[in-house]
């Protein structure tokens, strides 16, 4: 699998460090089933650092829209953190850009979340 993936919680959130990419196949499972895990845990807010991601294909876009409804749907939220050149020059290309909550600082992002 070309997917690492560890978690850390920051004053409640969830925070997934991924690095390498996000996949058709095994990566996206494992991005799915970590989302779903939190979830069962009863996180629902959840920030994605993808600073150490290099690639995201179609279905990897799927899987983080996925998730983000995911979240959406149990009253959550899920944002995104430091996105790599090509990650966002892709996320602008589909438009997804429009639909999560991007930053570049980690601090910024876990105040986002507010209390």
């Amino acid at each position: 699998m070309n997917l690492k993936m560890s978690t850390r919680e920051v004053k409640g959130i969830i925070v997934v460090d991924l690095a390498g990419q996000i996949t058709l196949g095994e990566a996206s499972a494992a991005l799915r089933d970590e989302v779903r895990d939190q979830l069962g845990q009863k996180f629902n807010r959840m920030l994605l650092n993808l600073a150490d991601v290099t690639y995201i294909d179609s279905a990897g876009l799927g899987e983080l829209t996925a998730a983000y409804t995911s979240v959406k749907n149990r009253g959550g939220e899920l944002k995104l953190l430091n996105l790599t050149k090509r990650v966002r020059d892709l996320m602008q290309i589909t438009k997804l850009y429009t639909v999560f909550d991007v930053y570049d600082d980690e601090k910024a992002a876990i105040a986002s979340f507010g209390a």
